[in-house]
């Protein structure tokens, strides 16, 4: 007879566990060590596995790369926001796209009428978008860290303002500015605390 095998918690050794979550941080301040299309390439590789509903992978990503194109956004960032994206090796724009369903003939051929049920309803494909793409943001965070960068996230901008000068034609909407890059001086606010596991974990 076969032993069972005790099921094992975590794949990821201990070092992989405190890359990804918790000795990982926000940063503030980057080097001026370039982050390369490879980089962001091999962190989209990670993220485009992690799941979204039926697949519609709505999360799209513009960079942010000549000094021209970062004094635009600066522009709709919150004034604390905008000295460390001017000089962040890299920021990139996560919006949601809207239009997602037009790619569900592919991405999700299991259902196929998926693609019209949500053309039928632009008030829930809308909402689709921006929950599963910020699902994807999330992912896209652990990308980064995960290929031995840091992430900082800002939710501190106008998105109305940075759509009209990114995106005119409607389609996405932007949901998350990241600063990305090799942590630099001073990056890390102190640490604030965390919620314990019986402040928010119940069962019934």
């Amino acid at each position: 007879m076969t032993a069972v095998q005790e099921p094992q918690l975590a794949q990821l050794t201990e070092e992989g566990q405190d890359l990804l979550f918790r000795t990982a941080r926000t940063a503030n301040s980057f080097t001026a060590e370039p982050v390369t299309d490879e980089q962001v390439q091999a962190v989209y590789d990670l993220v485009k596995w992690a799941p979204t509903a039926m697949n519609s992978q709505p999360l799209r990503i513009l960079l942010v790369r000549t000094p021209e194109a970062r004094e635009r956004l600066a522009r709709h960032l919150a004034e604390g926001n905008r000295a460390k994206t001017l000089t962040a090796p890299l920021t990139a724009v996560l919006a949601a796209d809207v239009d997602f369903h037009e790619h569900l003939p592919r991405t999700f051929p299991n259902l196929p009428i998926a693609r019209d049920i949500h053309a039928a309803d632009d008030a829930a494909r809308v909402e689709n978008a921006r929950f599963n793409a910020l699902l994807q943001v999330g992912y896209f965070v652990l990308g980064v860290r995960a290929i031995g960068l840091a992430a900082g996230p800002m939710s501190g901008f106008d998105a109305a303002g940075v759509d009209r000068e990114f995106f005119p034609d409607g389609k996405l909407r932007s949901l998350v500015v990241v600063n990305l890059g090799t942590p630099g001086e001073n990056a890390w606010f102190d640490r604030n605390p965390r919620l314990d596991y019986d402040e928010v974990v119940r069962s019934v």
